[in-house]
């Protein structure tokens, strides 16, 4: 057998979630052929038809789901889904954004349209820096409109939030803590702690912001500089490599933003444990009316 051929080939990446018996199992043809077992015993009134299927469907899940050719459809297939299913989430990202984010996105769009236009007139030999360079372009429209919706959602946070508020409301719990009970003041004292990490959120939202600002000007700055560079056909090579370096650029702007966020998703937690012992005594108090 030779090396490389499909029957010796590795097993590619995402293989372990795909269970290709279950697949061959569900074709239709299959249910079809059962189906058409099952009929024939009913109308011949013996179970020879389900036994001879039973026995058939058991050779045939034993040899089909090994087949590469089987596996090269099914893998196929669920590629054509995923894709499918990533372009649906993207559209309906896209009509999350406001019109402004819209409006650049649809310019930066037309941008890299033109990129591809005036790069798809050189020659047969740049084909393999041009497929590398559409991808690029295609990740980096797609890295872009998420900067845009994250930058979108810190705007409206930064809105909604007025630090001087929140700055006031500590200044005014920490007087008022020499004359509160001793209770109060344990209570005034977490409350303080979780404005103290409201403002420090707060912080780190608006540094942020602008990182996400300065990296979406500076898509766009690239990516028209490209378009200047197709319109004198510049070697597509070199094209290529500088937008993956923007491209790494924009990953590690949108693992910062997922940073950001993740401190947004620990907020629950700083707020367990405020008011434990009233929720006791509560609770310890309705006690004790039912039994009254």
């Amino acid at each position: 057998m030779l090396l490389g051929s499909p029957e010796t080939s590795a097993n590619p990446p995402g293989d372990e979630e795909i269970s290709f018996v279950k697949e061959a199992f569900n074709l239709q043809y299959n249910w079809i052929a059962l189906a058409g077992a099952g009929v024939f015993a009913v109308l011949s009134g013996s179970l020879l038809p389900l036994l001879l299927a039973g026995g058939f469907e058991l050779m045939y899940l034993a040899i089909v789901p090994q087949n590469w050719r089987f596996q090269r459809l099914v893998r196929s297939r669920k590629l054509a889904e995923k894709l499918e299913q990533n372009q649906q989430h993207f559209a309906e990202m896209l009509n999350t954004l406001s019109s402004e984010a819209k409006g650049r996105y649809v310019q930066l769009a037309q941008v890299c349209a033109s990129v591809r236009r005036n790069f798809s007139q050189l020659s047969s030999t740049s084909q393999m820096f041009l497929q590398q360079m559409d991808k690029r372009l295609d990740g980096l429209l797609r890295g872009y409109a998420r900067l845009l919706l994250s930058s979108s959602q810190q705007q409206q946070y930064l809105k909604t939030t007025d630090q001087n508020e929140i700055k006031r409301e500590v200044a005014a719990l920490e007087r008022a803590m020499t004359g509160d009970s001793p209770k109060v003041q344990d209570i005034n004292r977490k409350r303080i702690e979780i404005l103290h990490k409201r403002l420090e959120k707060y912080q780190k939202i608006s540094e942020n912001q602008d990182v996400v600002a300065a990296q979406c000007s500076a898509v766009e700055d690239v990516l028209h500089l490209v378009q200047d560079q197709s319109v004198t056909m510049r070697d597509p090579q070199q094209v290529s490599e500088q937008l993956e370096s923007l491209v790494k650029d924009v990953e590690q702007t949108e693992q910062t933003v997922q940073q950001v966020e993740a401190v947004f998703g620990g907020m629950s937690s700083d707020l367990e444990g405020l008011f434990p012992a009233e929720s006791a005594g509560a609770g310890s108090f309705s006690k004790q009316r039912v039994k009254n």
